[in-house]
């Protein structure tokens, strides 16, 4: 695959039925559903689980989405969707980006970013990154730049 970044963490997705909406191709809050999952399961590849946010009591939530769609899935399609984390200030925010990619024609479907904020669980309110979050998702930055 080309993709925009080097050493991408990459989910695979099969397009079923349930994807499709009434023009026919994949629904866009689907392409929002895959990036919800490829974040957690990135997040849980480098070893922070809901359970390690629950007792930091510290969550990264979304901020912000930008999804750019360049072409539309289908039913049947096989797609990768890679994700890198671009961005650390190691104290509020980091970003990530997205890149979805038909498998069989190695075409780019889509590309996101997404702003995330650390917030404390318990008050839903900003709240500095702990060391653990820092650590983590510093060290998988891939670039300087978001």
């Amino acid at each position: 695959m080309d993709w925009d970044f080097a050493d991408p963490f990459v989910i695979e997705l099969q397009v079923d039925a349930t994807s499709i909406d009434h023009y026919g191709h994949v629904n866009n809050a689907e392409y929002l559903r895959w990036i919800e999952r490829a974040s957690w399961s990135h997040s849980r590849a480098l070893g922070l689980t809901l359970d390690d946010y629950r007792a930091l009591n510290r969550g990264m939530v979304v901020h912000r989405h930008e999804l750019d769609y360049l072409a539309p899935a289908f039913e049947g399609d096989r797609l990768a969707l890679a994700t890198w984390i671009v961005a650390c200030d190691g104290r509020l925010t980091l970003h990530r980006r997205f890149q979805l990619v038909q498998v069989e024609t190695s075409r780019t479907l889509l590309r996101a970013h997404t702003r995330f904020a650390c917030i404390d669980l318990a008050s839903s309110r900003p709240k500095r990154m702990p060391p653990r979050f820092v650590d983590v998702y510093g060290g998988a930055c891939v670039t300087a730049g978001a």
